[in-house]
């Protein structure tokens, strides 16, 4: 693993994080019906892990050498809260195989520092994921 590679699957995974940023604080704005003030409270106490990810892999990333990137991925479209659970699921699934996927990269570059940290977000993003698809069990269709 050279370190341009492992710099720019960083910056992967921050654009990741950055669209569940947007993600949450949207999806929070849109909830609607009878269980929207659980739904917000949901949604906005996720963006400060979000947030911290964020960061740590814009430090990483500048640490290395590298340009943090700006650019969220796009925020799916969710027209009613069981979309926007859906979509969060599948982000939140996606950040998890993400991360595990980079904590081999990190070992392979020698950064055990960065192995122990990508699996921190790891165990985040699988709490935010297990989460998610227990409110869904139950979620009216």
């Amino acid at each position: 693993m050279d370190k341009q590679t492992l710099i720019n699957h960083l910056n992967d995974d921050l654009a990741g994080e950055l669209s569940a940023i947007i993600q949450y604080i949207t999806y929070a704005a849109k909830a609607s019906g009878p269980y929207r003030p659980q739904l917000v409270q949901f949604f906005l106490a996720e963006v400060a892990d979000e947030q911290l990810h964020a960061q740590f892999l814009a430090n990483k990333i500048v640490a290395l050498g590298g340009e943090p990137t700006t650019l969220p991925r796009p925020v799916p479209p969710a027209g009613n809260n069981r979309e926007m659970l859906e979509a969060i699921l599948v982000a939140e699934l996606q950040a998890g195989k993400d991360y595990a996927q980079r904590a081999k990269e990190a070992e392979a570059f020698g950064d055990k520092g960065l192995v122990v940290q990508l699996e921190d977000m790891l165990r985040d993003e699988s709490g935010h994921s297990e989460e998610t698809a227990r409110i869904l069990q139950g979620w009216p269709l």
